[in-house]
């Protein structure tokens, strides 16, 4: 029964995750202070979206040896592309929580944990824009 519940729910949660992606997409965010054509018609403040993430210690391994021929540690630009993207919906479900429809004066914070863990953060601010 439960494996039967499992295979009719996962249907409706991959839909409600593609519904709330198309929600997401629909909150512009942008680096300028303004959106040109359109008017900032409410200010909710200060919004952030926060991961932090790790490498495997065989990525770390591979990683260090790479420092000793030099060239591009790929694995770690994947990790800190996903990590961006990743910070930046955050950002987005934090700016539709507080009735924002943009972002607006966004920026990126990177910072290393131990050196172990790279956090990234994504801040704007959440606004409501309208169209001149």
């Amino acid at each position: 029964m439960q494996i039967e519940r499992a295979r009719i729910a996962l249907p409706a949660a991959r839909r409600y995750r593609c519904v709330m992606g198309e929600e997401l997409d629909k909150i512009l965010v942008t680096t300028m202070n303004d959106v040109p054509g359109y008017d900032i018609v409410a200010v909710y403040g200060e919004v952030f979206g926060l991961i932090v993430r790790a490498r495997n210690i065989f990525s770390n391994l591979g990683a260090g040896l790479r420092t000793l021929v030099g060239g591009e540690v790929g694995g770690y630009t994947t990790l800190l592309s996903d990590s961006r993207n990743h910070a930046i919906e955050r950002l987005r479900m934090a700016a539709q929580e507080k009735g924002g429809n943009a972002v607006v004066a966004m920026r990126f914070d990177c910072n290393e944990i131990a050196n172990l863990m790279s956090e990234i953060a994504a801040y704007g601010a959440a606004v409501t824009i309208r169209k001149k």
